[in-house]
């Protein structure tokens, strides 16, 4: 791959990453608080007001993390967390008949989150990349041994 590309690819991948983590808690669970605890009330959510709160930081946290590159395994870790806890609760398929519209919906659902979850453990495991906070801090102190 051409270097001058990665660095603006990857930084364009991360934004596309936290994109949905970002718009699910700035165009859904905060402006739709309560309906949000309810429907979680009615998925036996333990403390879904706590809970939503809970989530809605490791959405912005993380999200925020991704796109700047700033300490972005932990915030990958916290959408991992966000993500299991959100498809064991809300997308538990094996609880529908096989043959069933909801199954369908809530696989496809399943499988969603499971390759998003992939994503975030690649962050874990690899770091951001070129282009990203985290990088220029690890550039500049090996520039400054050298």
């Amino acid at each position: 791959m051409n270097e001058s590309l990665k660095a603006p690819l990857t930084v364009v991948g991360r934004v596309m990453l936290a994109t949905i983590f970002l718009m699910s808690a700035l165009g859904n669970k905060i402006p739709n608080f309560s309906g949000t605890v309810d429907y979680m009330s009615g998925n036996d959510v333990p403390a879904p007001s706590i809970m939503l709160v809970g989530a809605i930081v490791f959405l912005l946290a993380g999200g925020i993390s991704l796109v700047l590159g700033f300490k972005a395994r932990i915030g990958a870790s916290l959408l991992v967390v966000f993500l299991i806890l959100a498809t064991y609760y809300f997308h538990d398929f094996w609880t529908h008949a096989p043959d069933s519209q909801e199954f369908q919906m809530q696989m496809i659902q399943f499988m969603k989150n499971l390759g998003l979850m992939g994503a975030m453990l690649m962050i874990v495991a690899n770091g951001p990349g070129p282009g990203s906070l985290d990088n220029c801090k690890s550039s500049k102190s090996e520039g400054d041994t050298q």
